[in-house]
């Protein structure tokens, strides 16, 4: 018995003991050490906060910056620091319903409750000063400053220029290993999607040390160990953006939907690309403003939708010139040679017209061209044979992809006989079927930008490049500038007979169907073309180029529903041609569209603007020298990048 008791003693001894060591211990810290220990403990946790890098600007042939950055202030929470017993008053001082605060921060915590979820953005300064007195009371609470688009006031470019918005969620995990998380924007339409690894930059880091409360106590190591963010690559555009202005402005005066592709016939740079109805890109930039988003997508007209590489039209009339060259190629018939043309031709039961049923009495081919006779061509199509006609439609890149550097391309339809015989079945189509692909019409379809670059080619004498918008980048690491290649193909068609089909589009413009394109110190070449629509008015088409010995510009005009391209596209084409030929950079202010945030647009002066004096494009590196293809691998996209000369 006394050997128990002497052992429970002895147990109670050391409990006490053990206890008395740990009570004296909790006595030092708490009470003799507590400010040496409390300033360790308030400084012991480092937040890293994610620094978005500058996209890369887009600056036009002029040295126009049109696409810039400027500051866009964010509010991001971390779910694990942050106090839900806070919520009514963060969401108080935001101005903001407290559901919607409440449900973006337990989508954060879902995802990552230690990382920092964006809850809103585009905060106007009062706010941001009203945040920033409270933020003391508001542990895991962080205001940014991050960038958003800046446009130039006086152009939309939205199909051009493209925007950016969230990473969708199905795409998020594949991106995540790019260094993407959710709360960044990437391209989704235009430049801002084809160029996204140029324009995204590289994420740069910052350190902070922080007390339990999340309040900011200072830099760590003095911010040694920051990572500065890298901006993006300036793209430099072959656009001019009065070109743009202004190819936008006459568009939309028609009122109808419609597309513009203007092209320099010396390397294939895209100079101006409008399709109609467009929609300012401010209602994307920064934060997707919902009454902007709504309007767009309940119009009838469809602005999301580029017609001028997505949309696919018959070319109508435009097409007879590939239809003419195959023939003087071939050797099927004397251009010289006159042909009575009586108004109408008949095959089988059915009888075909010219445009109104008009006979143009005896013509050649030029005047066939000039006058834009049917019944000729109709007759020329059998003679020069379906095979023909298709051989050198995909010559001029009918049928396919130009390859044009923006998204959702489409190809086109280019009939064949293999064509037929898949969709018909063999045997099972005849004749008929050519009529109307000898006028353009029937299943053939095109769209503005393969039009362009065929206008293009016409234009330099048999030469076609691929279509683009970029010349090339600014590589911000090293400063160097880098030239873009692009595709060429020489077209295996004589001197004289391409001759002989730009002195009939220059008649056109003289005394032809598009006179309405003439002017008078400025030689223009055209053609009209009217696109058959079983819906309503026929599209109208005017590809034209000038100054006819030496192009500079082709132009490629769609008017939707318009009826006769002569009288409605053909104006427009001879406008973006005079002003670009004769330089006359007195432009009118711009009129917004209705409901948009813009009520006017300034002039557009290459003056007028900041320009891009940061290391501007040399002339010499502004003109890229595409590689040689060969006809048959001209569907390859050039690899590889050309280093340009440096400034």
């Amino acid at each position: 018995m006394d050997t128990i008791q002497r052992g429970a003693s002895l147990v109670t001894y050391v409990v006490v003991a053990v206890f008395s060591l740990l009570l004296a211990r909790l006595f030092y810290l708490q009470v003799l050490n507590f400010q040496e220990l409390g300033s360790i403990s308030s400084t012991n946790s480092i937040r890293r906060i994610w620094i978005q890098a500058p996209r890369g600007r887009m600056i036009d042939r002029n040295g126009i910056i049109v696409v810039d950055n400027q500051p866009l202030y964010s509010v991001r929470v971390i779910p694990s620091e942050f106090r839900k017993s806070k919520t009514g008053f963060f969401a108080r001082l935001m101005n903001m319903p407290v559901g919607e605060l409440t449900e973006k921060i337990r989508k954060g915590e879902r995802f990552n409750r230690f990382s920092a979820t964006t809850v809103t953005k585009n905060l106007n300064p009062v706010i941001i000063a009203r945040l920033s007195e409270n933020l003391w009371q508001l542990p895991g609470v962080i205001i940014e400053a991050d960038n958003k688009r800046k446009y130039t006031g006086s152009l939309y470019g939205s199909h051009l220029f493209g925007y950016q918005r969230l990473i969708p969620k199905e795409d998020l995990e594949k991106l995540s290993e790019e260094g993407y998380t959710q709360e960044d924007k990437i391209g989704f339409s235009g430049l801002e999607k084809v160029y996204e690894e140029r324009l995204k930059g590289q994420k740069g880091a910052r350190f902070e040390m922080v007390d339990p409360l999340g309040k900011l106590v200072g830099k760590y190591d003095d911010g040694n160990s920051d990572i500065p963010a890298i901006r993006g690559d300036d793209l430099y555009l072959h656009i001019d953006a009065g070109l743009q202005q202004l190819a936008e402005e006459l568009i939309r005066k028609t009122g109808k939907s419609g597309a513009v592709v203007a092209i320099d016939p010396s390397n294939g740079g895209i100079l101006a690309l409008v399709s109609a109805p467009d929609y300012d890109l401010e209602i994307f930039n920064g934060s997707t403003k919902p009454d902007g988003w709504r309007n767009i997508i309940n119009n009838p007209q469809k602005p999301l939708f580029n017609r001028t590489l997505q949309a696919v039209y018959p070319p109508g009339s435009i097409y007879k010139m590939v239809l003419a060259m195959a023939a003087l190629e071939e050797e099927k018939v004397d251009p010289d040679a006159k042909f009575l043309d009586r108004g109408s031709f008949t095959f089988g039961k059915r009888r075909f017209q010219n445009h109104a049923g008009h006979a143009l009495g005896a013509i050649d081919m030029k005047k066939a061209i000039i006058q834009s006779s049917n019944v000729y061509f109709f007759n020329l199509m059998f003679k020069t044979g379906f095979e023909n006609w298709t051989h050198y439609g995909r010559m001029f890149g009918f049928g396919e992809e130009t390859g044009i550097d923006m998204p959702g391309e489409r190809s086109g339809i280019l009939p064949s006989a293999d064509y037929f015989n898949r969709r018909y079945g063999r045997d099972k189509w005849t004749k008929g079927y050519l009529i109307s692909l000898a006028i353009g019409q029937g299943e053939l379809g095109a769209t503005p930008v393969q039009l362009a670059a065929y206008t293009a080619a016409i234009a330099n004498s048999g030469t076609w490049y691929q279509p683009h918008l970029v010349k090339g980048y600014r590589d911000t690491a090293t400063g160097r500038y880098i030239a873009l290649p692009h595709r060429k193909r020489t077209l295996p068609v004589s001197e004289k007979n391409i001759a002989y089909i730009r002195e009939a589009m220059r008649g056109v413009v003289l005394q032809g169907t598009g006179t309405m394109a003439n002017i008078a110190d400025i030689p223009v070449a055209g053609k009209t073309g009217t696109a058959q629509n079983p819906h309503g008015l026929d599209h109208a088409w005017f590809i034209a180029f000038a100054p006819v010995d030496n192009p500079k510009i082709a132009v490629t005009v769609l008017v939707e529903n318009a009826g006769f391209g002569g009288s409605i596209s053909a104006p427009i084409a001879r406008e973006l041609i005079r002003y670009y030929v004769k330089g006359d950079k007195k432009l009118k202010p711009s009129s917004a569209h209705s409901g948009s945030q813009k009520t006017s647009a300034p002039e557009l002066k290459a003056d007028s603007l900041r320009p891009a004096t940061e290391n501007p494009v040399p002339a010499d590196a502004a003109t890229e020298t595409p590689w040689e293809a060969p006809a048959e691998e001209n569907r390859e996209a050039a690899g590889g990048e050309e280093n340009g000369s440096e400034p």
